[in-house]
């Protein structure tokens, strides 16, 4: 029975309901599937999810009076985004024969096929679970897939710890319904790897109330999780896993040899929100201790059982867990979850500073052979005119039986490759025009990510993917005219504030928040260890030069020496920012040149300067690392002092 601590309970959310009458995740989805319909039902579509697939409708073939154009998204679960040859390759086919002819990969570390038909739905799971992959868990109210840094260094040992440990958490928290197969299998289970005995013996092990000792599911009960739960292993420094972001992060901790000791542990991280409502907000995940290797899976499940047991089942958009953090506390919190283990856990351990890997170009595994990271541009894998990314893709992997990992940054690493082979893989890569050096991608292409939005997802006010390339031409545009020509930040667009593509760790987030217009959020840095903050609630799209270009004459005048664009902004301030903002005017000269597209403006007192004074002004601004607007205040002030 889930607990609470209000006196006088409230009513669960219908989604509770739903779970509950589903008999683990069967029905009504077993009864649907063989209807002849074009969709589920609501309360099918709720179920769906844990099985891997979210109900969509093509927005843009929306025809009033005419029935929506309804197709399945389906998403895989790879823990550490592992995918094997003849997994890609299925999965490739498939986006051929009963999708819109791409794939694209996660923010999580997985694949999804947009465009399939319900009528296809069961050809589509059967053939991903026969072929050594799975989709159970990667979407709806239990632990998601589980990510990982993707790089394979086959010497460091910390890396190959974070590998295991991800795919063991996996299977500790992949849910236990044979409803899965029923369904999408007849029954037959399919062939898979053996779970580790340290995971079987966890899973069963009852200490102080973690798993339910009677019924199907034992970790998460009749009713699974309040809401979504993620989590991330990595090791010391590298933060290509977006650390600060999940429900749990794990840590590998080694000795000086090597050996895997035990994992500092962080909880209550999580990015979604709603606009307009102020109770929903992004928030980093914070400290709780440290635990040894013994006791790991004792502690996943004391976090997962305080989540379970107390998180907010009456209001979802207060269900996830860095809710409940943020409500009771880190002390209570971890107070809770060592009741759970049945003993305290030890000191947080002291780590050196995270950096953002993304693990692009040719790299030495280690043991001899290579691995090769591949920019993906906003996650889709595509044939578009001469860029021929799923065809060569596909060539090579069918070729060279390469395995990949899919990055937290929906890029693909693929490895295993012989040294002998890097010059033939090369050649495919120029033959389908695809990019092989990192030194050719545009910075602020390299270091941005975009969710899909629309026009396929639900929850979507705007466009993000096919927008973004765009966007991002007209602030290089931009960066140029000011004089920043060499200038780049992280760039995260999502089209809804719910934060798929963690735009709120970004040096400049941009969210849906209407129709053809974004809220701006600043201040996050480069290796993603600091919250955004909201600058603007709302940019229309044609409006974002505009917005954009004080900021970046201010921060050309005040930045320090290395500082990045976030840091700047998170040190000056929003107010500051702002501040800078409003009393920003153009130079005639400028005006002339007509750098932004709308020059509408709030109404405030402007002086203007000739031209060749403005040169001056702004020289000195530029030696003096001053707003112009300040000096000029202060000669007036000077002038005005003398004159009486």
């Amino acid at each position: 029975m889930v607990q609470t601590e209000t006196s006088t309970p409230r009513k669960p959310s219908k989604v509770e309901g739903i779970k509950e009458r589903s008999n683990f995740l069967r029905e009504p989805v077993a009864t649907e599937i063989g209807l002849d319909t074009t969709h589920f039902s609501e309360d099918g579509i709720q179920i769906l999810k844990f099985h891997g697939s979210y109900q969509q409708d093509n927005r843009d073939n929306r025809i009033k009076g005419q029935e929506k154009d309804y197709q399945f998204m389906l998403r895989t679960r790879n823990p550490g985004g592992y995918i094997p040859p003849e997994l890609y390759l299925t999965l490739d086919r498939l986006a051929e024969e009963y999708g819109n002819k791409t794939l694209r990969t996660t923010t999580r570390q997985g694949f999804q096929i947009h465009g399939i038909l319900k009528k296809n739905l069961k050809t589509v799971f059967k053939e991903i679970i026969q072929n050594m992959g799975s989709t159970l868990g990667a979407c709806g109210d239990l632990n998601r897939n589980i990510m990982a840094p993707p790089a394979p260094y086959k010497e460091q040992k910390e890396y190959l710890y974070a590998w295991e440990y991800a795919n063991n958490i996996a299977d500790l928290l992949t849910p236990q319904t044979g409803a899965y197969y029923e369904i999408w299998l007849d029954g037959e289970k399919a062939v898979s790897a053996e779970e580790a005995p340290e995971v079987k013996a966890a899973r069963a092990k009852g200490q102080n109330g973690t798993i339910f000792t009677e019924g199907i599911e034992p970790i998460y009960g009749a009713q699974y999780m309040p809401r979504k739960f993620k989590c991330s292993v990595t090791v010391p420094g590298d933060n290509s896993v977006d650390i600060y972001t999940h429900d749990i992060s794990l840590v590998v901790m080694t000795n000086e040899q090597g050996e895997l000791e035990g994992f500092n542990i962080l909880a209550g991280g999580g990015l979604g929100r709603s606009h307009n409502k102020e109770e929903t907000f992004p928030r980093m995940a914070d400290p709780i201790g440290y635990i040894k290797k013994e006791l790991v899976y004792d502690l996943v499940k004391g976090i997962i059982a305080t989540q379970r047991d107390y998180g907010d089942r009456t209001d979802r958009r207060h269900a996830r867990m860095k809710y409940l953090l943020n409500d009771w506390g880190v002390e209570k919190f971890r107070t809770q979850v060592a009741e759970y283990l049945g003993q305290p856990l030890e000191p947080f351990r002291s780590l050196p500073e995270w950096k953002y890997q993304d693990y692009l170009g040719w790299q030495e595994q280690g043991d001899g052979k290579l691995f090769f990271g591949l920019s993906i541009i906003n996650g889709r894998v595509k044939d578009e005119g001469s860029f021929q990314l799923r065809t060569g893709l596909r060539k090579i992997i069918e070729q060279y039986n390469l395995p990949m990992r899919l990055t937290p940054n929906h890029n693909i690493i693929l490895y295993e490759i012989e040294p002998e082979d890097k010059e033939a893989i090369e050649k495919i890569f120029s033959q389908y025009g695809i990019i092989s050096h990192p030194i050719e991608i545009p910075p602020l292409v390299r270091y941005s990510m975009a969710c899909p939005a629309l026009p396929t997802c639900g929850l979507a006010i705007t466009e993000s993917e096919r927008v973004l390339p765009s966007i991002i031409e007209r602030i290089k545009k931009l960066l140029v005219q000011v004089g920043l020509p060499d200038s780049h930040f992280v760039i995260r667009m999502t089209g809804c504030p719910n934060g798929c593509a963690r735009p709120y760790m970004a040096e400049l987030g941009l969210v849906g928040s209407a129709p053809n217009a974004y809220q701006i959020w600043l201040g996050g840095t480069p290796n993603q260890t600091r919250l955004a903050e909201a600058y603007l609630e709302k940019c229309p799209d044609e409006e974002i030069e505009k917005h954009l270009e004080p900021l970046l004459i201010y921060f050309k005048q005040e930045k320090k020496s290395d500082e990045s664009f976030g840091e700047f902004c998170a040190r000056v301030g929003l107010e500051e920012l702002r501040s800078f903002a409003n009393s920003y005017e153009l130079s005639p000269s400028q005006k002339a040149e007509n750098l932004t597209p709308s020059r509408s403006r709030k109404n405030q007192n402007r002086v203007s300067v000739p031209d060749e004074l403005f040169a001056r002004l702004k020289n000195t601004a530029q030696e003096q690392k001053r707003p112009m607007n300040q000096i000029l205040a202060e000669a007036l002030e000077a002038y005005l002092k003398q004159e009486n």
